[in-house]
C-alpha cells in the first residue's frame, strides 16, 4: 500500500513535551496515593510540559479499578490547568466508549483528546472502530500505535490510511520500533502532529525524522522539555547538548520487563512521589539495579542543577 501525501489544514495537537503520568501508589495495599498524584501534576506544569498524558500504559490504567481511573482523572484536572488526554485501556468499541464517556464526564472542555490504540492490523477496522467511538462521544482522537501493549501490529501504510480517513485523530502516538522510520514515513503522509514514546530513548532521530515533540514517562521530564525546545530554536547540535547528559538515565529506564519500576523508583528518589510500588503483573524494581541507579541518577541531578543554575528552569 503506497503512502498518500499528507493533506493541509488539519487539525492538530500542539508540539513539545505531552508527559505521561505514572499513577503513584502506596502502602502493601497499593492504593492509589492521590496526593502524589497531584504533586507529580503540579511539578509537570512547573517545568512548562505542553500538556499530560494520564491513564496511559505507563500509568498503569488497565491495573486501576472504574472509580480509581476517574479519581485519578479528578484528582489531575484539579492540580492543573494545562490540557489533558486520556489513555483509552480497551480495544473494544463499546469498552472503549464507556471509558471515553466517563472521561468527559470528569475533564469536560479540559480534554484535549483520547487516546485510542489500533485495534487491527486492517486500516478498514481500525476506521469503523474510531468512527463508531467519534460518533458517540464526539472526541478527537490521539492514535496510538503500540503493539507491544496492543499486541496488534498495524503496517504504517494502513496506519496513514486510517489517519487520512479519520479528520478527528489529531495526532499519532508512534511506538512501534523502528520508531524513526515510521515517524519519517507519517510525517510525511499525515497533516497531523506525531510523537515519539518509549521514554524518549529515540528522540532525536524521532525530531529529525519529523516528530513534533514526545509523549512519554521520564524521570527526569525536563530533559525532553529542553531537548525538544532546543530543537525548536535551534536544530540538531542544540537538541543534543540539552539530552546528552541524561541519555545513560534515559537507556538505564527502558529496560525490557522492569522499566515501569525503574521509573517509579527513580521518580521516589527524586521526591516526586512517595512510594515506588507497581500492581501485578508489572514486575517489581531489581535490588541489583540499585547501584546502577544511584549512578545515573547522579549524572541527571548534577546536569539538571547546572541548567537550573544558569536559570533555564
Amino acid at each position: 500500500m503506497p503512502l498518500p501525501s499528507a493533506p493541509k489544514n488539519r487539525e492538530s495537537l500542539p508540539a513539545g513535551v505531552w508527559g505521561v503520568v505514572a499513577t503513584p501508589f502506596q502502602g502493601s495495599t497499593l492504593d492509589v496515593d492521590l496526593d502524589s498524584l497531584a504533586e507529580l501534576v503540579e511539578h509537570y506544569e512547573h517545568i512548562g510540559a505542553t500538556g499530560l498524558t494520564v491513564l496511559g500504559v505507563f500509568g498503569e490504567a488497565a491495573a486501576l479499578t472504574p472509580q480509581e481511573r476517574r479519581d485519578v482523572l479528578e484528582t489531575v484536572v484539579e492540580s492543573t490547568t494545562l490540557p489533558l488526554v486520556v489513555g483509552v485501556t480497551a480495544l473494544a468499541t463499546r469498552p472503549a466508549i464507556e471509558e471515553i464517556t466517563a472521561a468527559q464526564e470528569v475533564a469536560g472542555p479540559r480534554l484535549a483528546a483520547i487516546m485510542v490504540q489500533a485495534n487491527s492490523a486492517r486500516a478498514d477496522a481500525v476506521i469503523t472502530h474510531l468512527d463508531a467511538i467519534h460518533r458517540a462521544t464526539g472526541a478527537n482522537v490521539v492514535l496510538q500505535d503500540y503493539p507491544l501493549a496492543s499486541g496488534v501490529s498495524i503496517p504504517t501504510p494502513a496506519l496513514a490510511s486510517v489517519v487520512n480517513a479519520c479528520g478527528y485523530v489529531i495526532a499519532v502516538k508512534a511506538e512501534a520500533p523502528p520508531t524513526s522510520v515510521a515517524i519519517a514515513e507519517l510525517s510525511a503522509a499525515v497533516g497531523v502532529s506525531i510523537f515519539g514514546g518509549l521514554g524518549g530513548q529515540g528522540l532525536l532521530d524521532e525530531l529529525m525524522a519529523g516528530a513534533s515533540g514526545a509523549m512519554t514517562g521520564f524521570s527526569y521530564p525536563e530533559a525532553l522539555i529542553a531537548c525538544v525546545r532546543a530543537w525548536q530554536d535551534g536544530g540538531y547540535e542544540a537538541a543534543q547538548r540539552e539530552l546528552q547528559p541524561y541519555l545513560p538515565l534515559i537507556n538505564f529506564e527502558q529496560q525490557a520487563k522492569v522499566a515501569l519500576a525503574i521509573r517509579k523508583e527513580c521518580l521516589r528518589e527524586r521526591g516526586l512521589i512517595k512510594d515506588s510500588g507497581v500492581r501485578a503483573p508489572a514486575a517489581a524494581f531489581p535490588e541489583a539495579l540499585r547501584g546502577s541507579m544511584a549512578v545515573h541518577l547522579k549524572e541527571a541531578a548534577s546536569a539538571l542543577d547546572a541548567r537550573t543554575a544558569v536559570g533555564s528552569f
